[in-house]
């Protein structure tokens, strides 16, 4: 199964939230957007953890990092017109277009997301 894990899944683990379990036994190897990459380590940031060692935390999951590209930039924008009055942010519909890119889940922890139909399975962590 090839899986995308999004920026809130990948900060349950980090953090010990619930759901971190589930994150766990799914994510090594698991795909990331470079995008979701920005808001992990600014969030990691806010909470006073070091880049660095929040860097090497993810190099040991073996995390694929995924540029943003022209196939998920088109994806993304047409996402927009219904991802938006559901309260979806760029970095989600980033997450979205990579997971449809790549046909594969897509983990979060992000209820809103969860329930957003973009034609691929999107599993919530807690």
């Amino acid at each position: 199964m090839t899986v995308v894990v999004d920026a809130s899944a990948l900060l349950a683990l980090l953090f010990d939230e619930p759901g971190a379990d589930m994150v766990v036994g799914m994510v090594r190897g698991a795909s990331l957007s470079a995008v979701n990459l920005d808001e992990v380590l600014h969030k990691c940031a806010r909470r006073g953890m070091d880049a660095g060692a929040v860097v090497s935390h993810l190099a040991r999951l073996e995390l694929d990092i995924r540029a943003f590209d022209h196939a998920q930039a088109r994806i993304s924008a047409a996402l927009h017109p219904r991802a938006q009055p559901a309260g979806l942010s760029f970095a989600d519909r980033a997450c979205l277009a990579l997971g449809t890119v790549m046909e594969a889940v897509v983990l979060t922890a992000d209820r809103d997301l969860s329930t957003f139909d973009a034609g691929i399975d999107i599993r919530l962590i807690r």
